[in-house]
C-alpha cells in the first residue's frame, strides 16, 4: 500500500524557497519568509506541528526568535503556556546561560531559572535544526531546570549537518521535523 502525501506537507514545501549562497557562498538558506506570510501555509505548519507533538505536555519552550513564532501558536493550540529561551540580556530575572557554537560563530542562550518546574514535561519547538548547536544549548537549559523534556520538533531540519547526532548525544529520544532539506 503506497502512502499518499499529506497535502499539508506539500504546501509548507513549497512555500520554503531556497536562497543560494547566502550567509556565504555555497550555503543553501532555506528561507521560510514566503511560508510565514502565507495564511494557509501557516496553519498547515501549525496543524502538522500540534499533530507530531505527543499529547503529554506541560509546557512548550521555544527558542529566540523563530522558536517563537511557532512554538507560542503551538502552545495555544494545546492548551499549554509558553516558555520563551531567550538572547542573552533579554530577560529580566535570574536567569540560566548557555553558551554554543553556530555554524558561523558562537552565541548564548539564556532561560529564567524560574521558568519551568523539576517533571515538568516540556515540547521544544524552533524552526530548524542543522548542526545542533542551538537547540543543543536550550536542551541543556530545559535539563538543568530539572524538567523532562518530551519532544523536539522542527519544521526543517537540514540531516546532512549532523544536529539528530548531537541532540541524541545530550539524551534527546524524541525528535521530528516536517521537511528534510
Amino acid at each position: 500500500m503506497t502512502m499518499r502525501p499529506d497535502p499539508r506537507v506539500t504546501r509548507i514545501h513549497s512555500l520554503v524557497r531556497t536562497i543560494a549562497d547566502f550567509p556565504k557562498p555555497g550555503v543553501q538558506f532555506r528561507d521560510i519568509t514566503p511560508l510565514l506570510a502565507d495564511a494557509e501555509g501557516l496553519a498547515d505548519t501549525m496543524a502538522v506541528l500540534v499533530d507530531m507533538a505527543p499529547d503529554e505536555v506541560d509546557v512548550v519552550a521555544g527558542i529566540d526568535s523563530r522558536g517563537f513564532l511557532f512554538g507560542a501558536p503551538v502552545a495555544v493550540a494545546m492548551g499549554t503556556g509558553f516558555v520563551p529561551v531567550r538572547k542573552p540580556g533579554k530577560l529580566p530575572g535570574p536567569v540560566f546561560e548557555e553558551a554554543f557554537d553556530l555554524e558561523y560563530g558562537s552565541s548564548t542562550l539564556a532561560i529564567h531559572q524560574d521558568a519551568l518546574r523539576p517533571g515538568q514535561r516540556v515540547l521544544l519547538v524552533d524552526d530548524l535544526l542543522a548542526t545542533g548547536g542551538t537547540l543543543g544549548a536550550a536542551v541543556k537549559l530545559i535539563l538543568r531546570e530539572k524538567a523532562v523534556l518530551t519532544h523536539v520538533e522542527t519544521v526543517i531540519e537540514l540531516p546532512d549537518l549532523g544536529g539528530r547526532a548531537k541532540l541524541e548525544s545530550l539524551g534527546v529520544t524524541s525528535f521530528s521535523s516536517i521537511l528534510q532539506f
